[in-house]
């Protein structure tokens, strides 16, 4: 497992959401898409996909829970 899904397993359902939704939209694909592909072993790191006020809300979680 890598740390993005251990990462999206730690949050709360409504971050882990709110942040492939940005993902989903930004890209124009669907949440479960977004999710794929972030934790897939060939993605960049999940900041590189999060863009707006909720990349550095995500950061914020991830240096909170210990993944940054």
């Amino acid at each position: 497992m890598n740390k993005t899904t251990m990462f999206l397993e730690t949050i709360s359902k409504t971050a882990k959401n709110l942040i492939l939704d940005n993902i989903a939209n930004h890209y124009g694909i669907s949440r479960d898409e977004a999710f794929e592909e972030v934790v897939d072993d060939e993605a960049e790191h999940l900041l590189e996909y999060v863009t707006g006020v909720e990349r550095n809300a995500t950061l914020i979680l991830m240096k909170k829970y210990g993944y940054a």
